[in-house]
């Protein structure tokens, strides 16, 4: 078994690879989430702190990853009306995450406010601005599932739809399932991220993702970064999780 700390096997090409990889601490106490940020970094380096940990630890939690080196993803998908999701998206400011997310859903007047406010907030707390993102259609989303939410639209359109309203409102990424990736690139192009849940490698359960790809697919239609949780926290020794991922996307098939 590798020691903590020590380099993954395979050198920079993997250390590239793992730059691109948040890891979803999607545990409920700190003290596994700093045990798990402590043996997967390097080569990891950003973290999710999702509504399981946030609710169970509160904002401390991001003050102890935060002063463990780690970067943060706050995935609580805001959604209500526009002035309680600014005052949260200026909180989420203060707290120095690198990232935090909407719901599309929730119309342009909420997501100009959030982007404003995480803004302003910045610029006065002379902090880093905060990347905003949007959640377009989550990626437990069959047609079925939109269907009996009222949309009349099919998941592809639906999820076009919603990106560009949030990409003309001054977002910078969309979260998205993998397989909408390709169609993201080819309708908006590369000037945003897009990060995509719902990733699981060739070798792990489908849990309850419906629309997925492994981590080298995803990549290779155009995501920006990977949310990866239960393949790797799950496994008994989450570091050879790790390692067994960053060999799958780096190997070499097909000339690729």
């Amino acid at each position: 078994m590798e020691e903590k700390n020590n380099p993954l096997p395979g050198g920079g090409k993997r250390e590239k690879i793992a730059e691109k990889i948040i890891v979803a601490l999607d545990v409920e106490r700190a003290e596994k989430a700093a045990d798990l940020v402590e043996q997967l970094t390097p080569p990891f380096c950003f973290y999710k702190v999702g509504l399981r940990l946030f609710v169970a630890c509160g904002p401390p939690v991001i003050t102890a990853l935060k002063d463990r080196g780690a970067k943060v993803f706050l995935d609580l998908k805001f959604h209500d009306i526009p002035n309680t999701v600014a005052e949260a998206a200026a909180a989420a400011t203060m707290l120095g995450v690198e990232m935090f997310n909407l719901h599309l859903g929730g119309g342009r007047e909420m997501i100009r406010a959030a982007v404003a406010a995480a803004a302003v907030t910045a610029e006065r707390a002379g902090l880093p601005r905060p990347r905003v993102l949007g959640v377009s259609v989550l990626s437990s989303f069959s047609a079925e599932t939109l269907q009996e939410t009222g949309v009349g639209r099919d998941l592809d359109t639906q999820v076009v739809a919603l990106a560009a309203m949030g990409l003309e409102c001054g977002l910078d990424g969309i979260i998205a399932s993998p397989r909408e990736a390709v169609l993201l690139r080819r309708n908006f192009g590369e000037n945003f991220l897009i990060v995509t849940p719902g990733v699981r490698p060739a070798w792990a359960a489908a849990d309850d993702q419906q629309r997925i790809l492994t981590p080298k697919q995803a990549l290779q239609a155009g995501a920006s970064y990977l949310v990866i949780g239960r393949p790797i926290i799950k496994d008994p020794v989450p570091r050879q999780a790790a390692t067994k991922i960053l060999a799958e996307i780096a190997e070499k098939k097909d000339g690729v």
